[in-house]
């Protein structure tokens, strides 16, 4: 936790600090990040994460539960489902693609070494229709919420196991670079994600608690009321941005897919329980 609390104070203070001095392993950064949690809540079990704020929530809990008794991502589900099972124009379809089946969220994000990037599911996705003559689809709002939503209603209970390959140091270098980004203030607020996610975690913004890092990925894509749609992992990106008055990044660009890969490796070990329903 010390050399965690160090590596953020290091990047959150100046916003500059040359990331290669940070000597810690992804190891250490996922063991750090994670004991942090623990200390900071330390009645919390560390499953609970994958329900976001509610897991630190009480009074917002009761009003989630309630929420998921009859929950607003299902016919969101049901059309990713329809998507799933319908050929393109050409007979083939995301079957042929992805011969696994639906549950493959817990494959993604991962390194592909060919290509050199990270490889999130978004992308994957949309690499499978241009492959089969479809026109790609928006990366934040519309039908690319059925299909993750479906894809990863199909996921849940799958671990997170993201790994950073160590015979490839361009794996390394993305995951550093999506570490960089966590720790890094920008904006006029001069805030980075983890003052408000890891610093703060519990405390509250106006009437909002600050939801913990931990667990922040499992759950995409979400309904949130205040979309009053499901949106995905880059979209809430991309509003955690604007808040702090800060220029976003294209979704799915390298920015956002190596944040990705760093926040999803910080939640290792947890199960999987999208899409998720939030305030």
């Amino acid at each position: 936790m010390i050399k965690l609390l160090k590596t953020m104070a290091a990047l959150t203070i100046t916003g500059s600090v040359a990331f290669s001095v940070q000597a810690a392993s992804p190891e250490e950064d996922l063991k750090a990040f994670q004991n942090h949690f623990k200390w900071r809540f330390p009645g919390v079990p560390t499953e609970e994460y994958v329900n976001g704020v509610y897991a630190i929530d009480k009074i917002g809990r009761e009003s989630w539960e309630a929420i998921e008794e009859f929950p607003p991502y299902e016919p969101f589900i049901d059309a990713g489902e329809e998507m799933w099972n319908t050929p393109f124009a050409n007979g083939k379809g995301y079957k042929d693609c992805f011969p696994k089946g639906p549950g493959i969220k817990g494959d993604y994000p991962h390194w592909d070494k060919k290509k050199g990037m990270v490889m999130t599911l978004a992308l994957a996705l949309n690499e499978c229709r241009k492959a089969n003559g479809e026109k790609p689809l928006k990366y934040k709002k519309g039908p690319i919420n059925d299909i993750l939503s479906y894809i990863a209603y199909e996921s849940r209970g799958q671990v997170t196991n993201v790994v950073i390959p160590k015979d490839d140091p361009k794996a390394l270098e993305a995951y550093e670079k999506g570490k960089k980004f966590y720790y890094t203030r920008r904006g006029q607020l001069n805030f980075s994600c983890a003052h408000c996610h890891l610093q703060n975690a519990g405390m509250n913004i106006r009437s909002d608690v600050l939801s913990p890092a931990l667990g922040h990925t499992t759950h995409f894509p979400v309904y949130r009321s205040k979309w009053g749609t499901v949106g995905t992992l880059h979209r809430r990106f991309t509003g955690c941005n604007k808040q702090v008055r800060a220029k976003p990044f294209k979704a799915q660009g390298e920015q956002y897919r190596n944040l990705e890969y760093f926040l999803t490796y910080m939640s290792n070990g947890l199960p999987l329980n999208g899409p998720g329903a939030r305030k």
